[in-house]
Formats: C-alpha cells, sequence, structure tokens
C-alpha cells in the first residue's frame, strides 16, 4: 500500500474555465445588431423598388400623341413610317417627351442622313446599359425596350437646333437624343428622347382622369391631374396608332408639313 504524500497538484481539483458573462452579453449584442441590420436592409431595398416601380408608373399625360409630340420636338415623322408611339412625362424640375416609330431601314438610313448635320455621322454604342437598365421616362412605358441597351444594329446622335441647317434639321425645336436601331433586317425603329422644362402642356385627353380624393397637390393649369401609382381610370393605357403597311425601299420618305 502506497502511503506516500500526495502533492497538492494531485489533491487539488481542476477547475473550469468560465467564459465572462460580459463576453456572453456582447456576443448576443452584436447578433442581434446584425440581424437588425440585415432586416433594415431588405426593408429598405424593398421600398426602394416600390418607389422606382412608383416613379416609372408616375405622372404620364395621356394627351401627348405622335402628332402633337412631333410638334414639339420638331421631329417630323416620313409619311411611311408606322407603329408610331408617343409618350410625356412630368417631373419635379424637368419633363421628358418620347417619340418612336417604324421605316424600312433605307428609309431610315436618308431619314436620318437629312436630320444629322452634314458631314457627321450617327455612331455605334460602344458602352451600352445593362438589360434592367430604367431611365426615368422609360420607353417601356410605350411597350418598347429601352435603345441603350442595344450593341447590334444601332447607331445614336444627339442634336441641338442651334445652327442644325440640314434638310430635316432645321425643322428642330429641341435638343434630343436619337436613336435607330435595326430590330429585324430591313426593318428599323427611330427613337427620340427629348429633356424639356416644363412651360408646355399636351392637349387635354378626352378622358381626363378624375380622382376619387383630392389630389395632393395642385396640378398645372390646363392638365389633368399626374396619376399616382395604384389608381385606376378610364383611358389609363396610352393608344397606338397603327398606320398602313411601311413604304417600299429606294422611295425618298415624305414628311409631314
Amino acid at each position: 500500500m502506497d502511503t506516500s504524500p500526495q502533492t497538492a497538484a494531485e489533491t487539488q481539483p481542476v477547475r473550469r474555465r468560465r467564459v465572462p458573462v460580459a463576453v456572453v452579453v456582447v456576443a448576443v449584442f452584436l447578433a442581434c445588431v446584425a440581424t437588425a441590420i440585415g432586416v433594415v436592409s431588405w426593408v429598405a431595398d424593398d421600398v426602394s423598388s416600390d418607389l422606382t416601380d412608383q416613379e416609372m408608373t408616375c405622372c404620364w399625360e395621356e394627351g401627348a400623341t405622335p402628332a402633337w409630340m412631333s410638334d414639339q420636338l420638331g421631329i417630323r415623322i416620313p409619311e411611311g413610317a408606322s407603329d408610331r408611339r408617343s409618350g410625356y412625362k412630368t417631373g419635379q424640375r424637368y419633363d421628358t417627351g418620347l417619340l418612336a416609330f417604324v421605316l424600312p431601314s433605307e428609309d431610315a438610313e436618308r431619314y436620318t442622313g437629312r436630320l444629322i448635320r452634314s458631314g457627321t455621322e450617327m455612331i455605334g454604342n460602344s458602352h451600352p446599359e445593362e438589360k434592367g437598365y430604367r431611365p426615368a421616362a422609360a420607353f417601356g412605358h410605350l411597350g418598347l425596350p429601352e435603345p441603350e441597351t442595344f450593341v447590334q444594329g444601332l447607331r445614336k446622335a444627339s442634336l441641338c437646333p442651334d445652327d442644325l441647317a440640314s434638310p430635316e434639321g432645321k425643322y428642330l425645336q429641341r435638343c434630343v437624343d436619337l436613336f435607330a436601331h435595326e430590330f429585324t433586317p430591313g426593318t428599323t425603329r427611330i427613337y427620340v428622347r427629348s429633356t424639356i422644362e416644363p412651360s408646355i402642356t399636351p392637349p387635354a385627353a378626352s378622358n381626363c382622369f378624375v380622382p376619387l380624393s383630392p389630389p395632393r397637390a395642385p396640378a398645372r393649369p390646363g392638365r389633368c391631374r399626374k396619376r399616382a401609382a395604384g389608381e385606376v381610370g378610364a383611358g389609363a393605357a396610352l393608344a397606338v396608332r397603327r398606320l398602313p403597311a411601311l413604304r417600299g425601299h429606294g422611295q425618298e420618305p415624305a414628311v409631314l408639313s
């Protein structure tokens, strides 16, 4: 029998290390903060998406016909143009006018050549926007893709009326971004976008929207009130005029006076 005295180290019980309460509290707090940040970020993204959707659908005037928009911009529409579409969106500082129509590619080439400055050419789109690109005044409102997203078959130019003496440019009333996109072989769509100071008024639509509740802000004189997101009314969809078939190739496109 071993009667040798045991050392103090052998007889002393092993102590387990306890995690300080403060460390546990800090860890729980950080986890809660991370969860809260995630929730706030998700809500913010959702709200931002809703606001973007409202901005995209708000404030389009129903009386902006292709003929009216053509007159305001000084972009004369060729007689043979089909699928004429237009839109006018009001904004806080600036309004935006949109115009689009389709021509046979040969006619479109001649038309844009008569519009841009002599000795210049429209350029390609070497830096396209991503497919989800959504400008404040989007051609998507007219049921069309955004021309800035195209590369193949797209030519573009920016024009202003100052000293523009080309056969069609002399009628130009406002600075415009001009796009020509051959979306199918032999067929080209002309897109025109213009930023406009809020000084013009589209003709009143025959089915002016009447709100169910008082407007939040006074409308401009002579205009229907801007429709807020979620509100509905007769004539909400923009009518698209579809004109007779395209003219044949090799003919100079006539223009409206």
